[in-house]
């Protein structure tokens, strides 16, 4: 870094731009590891003295450094002008992305905490000079030798959406035109001082596994037709001490995708630090719900750009999904297309996807973690920890049925909100299971948190002998059922228990109300779930839907169990349970006697 450097310091490229009092990378939660010495990591006249995880100054000094003083900016009104970030380049994504360290004992040294990074954000915000200008850095300011840099999109001609502006940097600086080098026909930019190297590559994963990349960019994940790619790049890492791969992208409108699946996935990372420690996200998408809108304003309290409200087309709400409004993107444009879009279905389709940066689609997640965990009440060591405490308790029984091939899953409700669950599988799903869990359905599985059936096919003895036993442990008012596939199920367990089976299901209709119970009940606290670790899985991956006509009617959707590892079982089971106790208290207050008015 230092010979590519042109020699004014951190300081004078930042002079004029006033620090926030608590700047958003100190807001960001940290591991809690005090593993390693004393930092030491210098830059000019500063060095950091912190130790354990943390945020290291200098570093991300380094990279904003580096784009103020050898990169500009390569099209519109400030083309040829310095890359100085904007305030939330630099501190919402740059400083925490480059600048949070964690001691590596394979190392022996500090290196960068995140491995991989979502950037997820509306169209024309400036994503594609802003990954041109971190590769450029991994490729020649991150004293790597033999550094592989890598692009790729849909296609060659949409990774050349951030190779182009590499290029275009690197031949308006002197200091880098004159160290790289450029092979039109490879599409490739070599460091011959380090024997680095920048070059596109193609989206055919299966080309592409001899690859060891330093860094990797993904451009616009809602095109690409699968995930094989991203997978073949993310599983070739281990080689280098600190590697980046990130993905950049608009939201989609395919539920069913790899991109939803990825954008679902920094969501939770963003709302949940700590399911991912490693992985860094920066997601700015308007609400789609009051729900989403009060999550926002909890997890970004006193944020300047947060939405007013849910209306597209309120300019107040536009700045949270467009960071660069009125900066690079231009505000008059985005007022002309929300004209259009108006009065066009289609066109506010459009509006709302790249420019609010919303799924079209009527998909929501549901539940975030906070709100889910502080409803655990007392943690439960064991699956059977709990039983004692709530034996001959009343409570509501829901069944959520599966074909034979997957999860089934049975959860009571007790009067106090205590709320226990079984689930049911069969042995040959667990492989597929632990892939998407990192191997913990199996630790689960061991546990006692799920039973598993030997075959391809679920083991129906055992269910009914476990709903056998809850019976006689238990005073279960009613079973509220799933009836896709239940009246087989539905006759045995009444034959077995006498209890009342009431037929429901995920419609709108069916779940509307047990849904909205169930929010209320966790936003009050009114719910125990003794830590389930596949509940919490279950309410981690939950998606809601609503109708295009009427946002207020919900039900759950089960996504798409051959392309994702995502299970929600236990979450219908849950509100049909729930749907029990609403049905009981109405029935309750039928049978009060009528007040004497007279």
């Amino acid at each position: 870094m230092a010979a590519a450097r042109t020699g004014s310091s951190p300081k004078t490229a930042r002079a004029g731009r006033a620090r926030p009092r608590t700047p958003d990378h100190d807001r960001r939660w940290r591991p809690r590891s005090r593993r390693g010495g004393v930092c030491g990591y210098t830059l000019d006249d500063t060095t950091c003295t912190k130790r354990g995880a943390h945020y290291c100054e200098p570093r991300a000094d380094r990279f904003v450094a580096f784009c103020a003083e050898l990169l500009r900016h390569t099209k519109g009104p400030h083309a040829r002008k310095p890359f100085v970030l904007r305030h939330w380049q630099e501190h919402e994504i740059a400083r925490p992305l480059l600048g949070e360290v964690i001691w590596s004992e394979d190392h022996g040294r500090y290196v960068r905490r995140y491995r991989i990074a979502y950037i997820i954000v509306a169209r024309k915000n400036g994503k594609s000079e802003l990954a041109a200008a971190i590769l450029l850095y991994l490729l020649v300011g991150d004293d790597e030798e033999s550094a592989e840099v890598y692009g790729a999109a849909k296609d060659t001609k949409q990774a050349g959406k951030v190779f182009e502006p590499a290029l275009r940097m690197v031949q308006l600086s002197p200091p880098l035109s004159r160290r790289l080098k450029h092979t039109k026909n490879a599409r490739r930019i070599y460091d011959e001082r380090t024997a680095s190297h920048y070059e596109i590559i193609t989206a055919d994963a299966t080309g592409e596994l001899g690859h060891n990349p330093h860094g990797f960019c993904l451009d616009e994940v809602l095109s690409q037709p699968d995930g094989s790619l991203w997978e073949a790049m993310t599983t070739a890492v281990g080689a280098r001490a600190q590697e980046l791969l990130f993905a950049a992208s608009t939201e989609t409108n395919d539920a069913a995708s790899f991109g939803a699946d990825l954008i679902d996935e920094a969501e939770a990372i963003q709302a949940d630090p700590k399911r991912a420690p490693h992985v860094f996200a920066f997601v700015r998408k308007a609400p789609r719900s009051e729900d989403e809108l009060d999550r926002l304003r909890a997890a970004f309290p006193g944020h300047p750009d947060l939405p007013v409200s849910l209306d597209p087309w309120d300019e107040a709400n536009w700045k949270w999904p467009n960071p660069a409004l009125g900066e690079f993107k231009s505000i008059e444009a985005m007022r002309r297309q929300a004209l259009e879009a108006r009065d066009s279905p289609v066109k506010e389709n459009g509006f709302r996807q790249f420019q609010m940066n919303q799924r079209v689609q009527q998909t929501t997640r549901w539940i975030t973690m906070d709100l889910w965990d502080a409803n655990t009440g007392e943690v439960a060591p064991t699956p059977d920890w709990v039983l004692p405490q709530l034996a001959g308790r009343k409570c509501w029984a829901g069944l959520d049925l599966s074909s034979k091939i997957d999860l089934t899953a049975w959860a009571l409700l007790f009067a106090d909100g205590s709320v226990i669950w079984r689930f049911w599988c069969p042995e040959a799903i667990v492989p597929k299971l632990d892939e998407h869990t990192d191997g913990r359905f199996s630790e689960w599985v061991s546990a006692g948190w799920v039973r598993v059936t030997d075959g391809d096919v679920i083991d129906y003895q055992a269910v009914y002998e476990d709903i056998e036993t809850d019976h006689g442990r238990y005073a279960i008012t009613d079973v509220t059922y799933d009836r896709w596939s239940g009246e087989p199920v539905r006759q045995e367990v009444q034959a077995r228990t006498g209890l009342e089976m009431v037929e429901s299901g995920t419609t709108f209709d069916k779940m509307t109300q047990p849904m909205q119970e169930a929010m209320r009940m966790l936003k009050a606290h009114e719910l125990r779930t003794f830590g389930n670790p596949v509940a919490r899985w279950m309410a981690d991956n939950l998606v809601a839907k609503s109708p295009r006509d009427d946002p207020d009617r919900i039900r759950p959707v089960k996504p798409e169990r051959h392309k994702t590892g995502l299970r929600i079982d236990g979450m219908p089971a849950l509100f049909f349970a729930v749907d029990g106790q609403l049905a009981s208290a109405v029935a309750d207050a039928d049978a009060l006697p009528e007040a004497d008015i007279f």
